[in-house]
């Protein structure tokens, strides 16, 4: 089984792709950052005046906005945040904002049951953004039942 998924509530891709693609059991999930459908803003981030230069951002809310972003399209997809099996985080200024998206991050999931997880420092991403989260999630059976 292979399907797309496009979420009427997450943020327009910034390039040919789906928000995510079930392939057999389990949910692909698209590189998601933290804009907000149909807005040209980026939450936590001010640009210096009269420019497109990032003046400040907020890594901590726009951690949150990627992981609000995730749940939305799994929402969508009929799977939740407890669905999600492995995560790779991509940050713009890992030694400098990793501690704070790192507490983020443990506000919504757990080291002792939670995802797996790869955090990787980037020199930049395809839009001002400083945070990108990347998920895959298990979408086959809650509860199998046995086979005679």
């Amino acid at each position: 089984m292979t399907e797309n998924y496009e979420s009427a509530r997450a943020p327009e891709a910034v390039g040919a792709y789906p928000h995510a693609r079930r392939v057999g059991d389990f949910l692909f999930v698209s590189g998601i950052g933290p804009r907000k459908r149909n807005r040209a803003d980026i939450p936590g981030v001010t640009f210096a005046q009269g420019t497109r230069e990032v003046e400040s951002y907020d890594v901590a809310l726009q951690t949150r906005a990627c992981v609000e972003n995730i749940r939305a399209i799994l929402s969508d997809a009929g799977l939740a945040l407890s669905d999600i099996v492995d995560v790779q985080a991509f940050l713009v200024d890992i030694d400098k904002n990793f501690a704070t998206f790192n507490a983020v991050y443990a506000e919504y999931f757990r080291a002792s049951d939670g995802p797996t997880r790869t955090t990787v420092g980037v020199t930049g991403l395809p839009t001002p953004i400083h945070v990108e989260l990347k998920v895959v999630a298990w979408a086959g059976q809650r509860n199998p039942q046995p086979q005679n």
